[in-house]
């Protein structure tokens, strides 16, 4: 772990307002090092350090210390506190005004503003948490499903430290082994069996492949999955978006072709994160050269979705509308009957529903007929890209932990060439080890450049 004082203004106290502007009931405020009682003692009124209590004080501040508020103040000793530094949080009233009085106060008393993740990277400086636990931080924040909240607390209780952790053993575990063939080469029954090592390296590459395997899930539980609607123009594309979102977002006319552009919106779905795209309507070629241009786009997002509602109006349109889509891509498709409250008998309408079977759901826009139905059938559709009670057993949620663990594999790969192939010496061939070892601990941060610290932090809110 980092020698704490080797962080830009370690020994400075900070502090930060840690809740949205604007108007509400109340505003929380975070202080955090050294001077935090100091400035305790010199901002309230009365100021109780005893840690872990809460207490009604005034806080008074600026030239002539005018009572800016009264306040709940809670104080946290070191270290037993999120940063593991002495801290208090300040609850105020809400507002534009009374907070930044508040911070006015506590920045003129000695303390600095606190920068975009600062709190957190001093918890992580401190061994109060790895920086997989404060990105899974982040990510709670952040998480617009239940899906994505159950991955991040997953990962803030360490699911994916710990299977990171597990790698980063076994590649330690192989070291020994070539170095022990090093330095004892005529210990026991002779020099170790290489294909001890080799069926060691075999076994972790495996592992590392098998939590690559897991990316795909976890940038679809921050992104959400693709579902794309598609089908010929005039087909209720449009229609079905709005009503799906249950708003007006796309605009809806009789003009076939409308919808020039992707449009795009995210809703939850069973507890999955979705982003439902309407897109152009497919065609021929066309002459006009802007209705071309989103042809092409809705190719694009077709060929990139998890999933497709082909939209028609009737079963020929619809047969036509999913033999085009197909060929753009392989992901499921849910054939999806438009405008059914203009089907004049409905035994007409059941008949072809079940005559033809071009299509799984009929619905109408208008009505709101089948639009449950759909639902159902699209989060049963999307069902087998959840993981396993959302990254129980640690997953990679972020890009910056597949780069880690890609070149994790890369080393081990490198290493198990070099060694099967015996060009290279021993001692030579395992600083490939070395190197997917010392990946895995950047991505933990045991080892922690200042690059990947600063980049990881930089998304974080200021007061975080």
């Amino acid at each position: 772990m980092r020698d704490r004082a080797e962080l830009p203004g370690a020994d400075d106290t900070i502090a930060a307002i840690a809740t949205p502007p604007g108007r509400g009931a109340l505003a929380m405020l975070r202080v955090s090092g050294r001077a935090a009682r100091a400035l305790g003692a010199a901002l309230f009124e009365p100021f109780d350090w005893t840690p872990g209590r809460t207490h009604r004080a005034v806080m008074r501040g600026g030239p002539t210390g005018a009572v800016i508020d009264t306040v709940m103040l809670t104080v946290y000793g070191a270290p037993r506190s999120f940063t593991g530094e002495d801290m208090l949080e300040v609850s105020t009233h809400g507002g534009h005004l009374v907070p930044a009085l508040a911070l006015d106060a506590l920045l003129a008393a000695g303390a600095r503003a606190a920068l975009p993740g600062e709190f957190t990277r001093r918890a992580v400086a401190n061994g109060k948490m790895d920086l997989l636990q404060a990105e899974a931080a982040a990510d709670l924040v952040e998480a617009r499903s239940t899906a994505m909240h159950r991955a991040a607390l997953h990962q803030m209780d360490g699911a994916l430290t710990r299977r990171i952790a597990a790698l980063r053993s076994a590649v330690i575990a192989t070291e020994a082994l070539v170095a022990y063939d090093v330095d004892f080469p005529e210990e026991d029954s002779g020099a170790l069996p290489r294909e001890r090592v080799a069926r060691a390296t075999d076994e972790l590459l495996a592992a590392l492949e098998a939590l690559l395997a897991t990316a795909g899930t976890g940038e679809l539980l921050r992104e959400g999955a693709l579902v794309v609607l598609a089908g010929a123009p005039n087909s209720g594309k449009s229609s079905l978006f709005n009503a799906l979102l249950g708003t007006t977002r796309a605009i809806v006319t009789e003009v076939p072709g409308t919808t020039r552009d992707a449009l795009e919106a995210r809703l939850e779905l069973d507890g999955m994160p979705v982003r439902l795209v309407d897109t152009a309507g497919l065609r021929d070629a066309t002459g006009d050269q802007v209705e071309r241009i989103g042809i092409e786009v809705a190719e694009r997002y077709v060929g990139a979705a998890h999933a497709v509602l082909v939209c028609g109006e009737d079963a020929d349109r619809l047969a036509a509308a999913d033999a085009r889509i197909a060929a753009l891509t392989s992901a499921p498709r849910v054939r999806v009957r438009t405008k059914i409250d203009l089907v004049s008998r409905s035994d007409e309408l059941e008949t072809s529903i079940v005559a033809n079977g071009y299509y799984n759901v009929a619905t109408s826009a208008a009505t709101g007929a089948g639009l449950g139905a759909l639902a159902t059938t699209l989060g049963g559709t999307l069902a087998a890209l959840r993981p396993p009670e959302e990254g129980a057993e640690g997953m990679l949620t972020r890009e910056r932990h597949r780069r880690a663990v890609a070149r994790a594999r890369d080393g081990v790969c490198a290493f198990a060439d070099a060694w099967r192939a015996e060009v290279i010496p021993s001692p030579v061939a395992a600083v490939h080890l070395r190197e997917a070892a010392t990946a895995l601990e950047e991505l933990i941060g045991t080892v922690q450049p200042d690059d990947v610290l600063d980049a990881v932090f930089r998304s974080f809110c200021v007061g975080k």
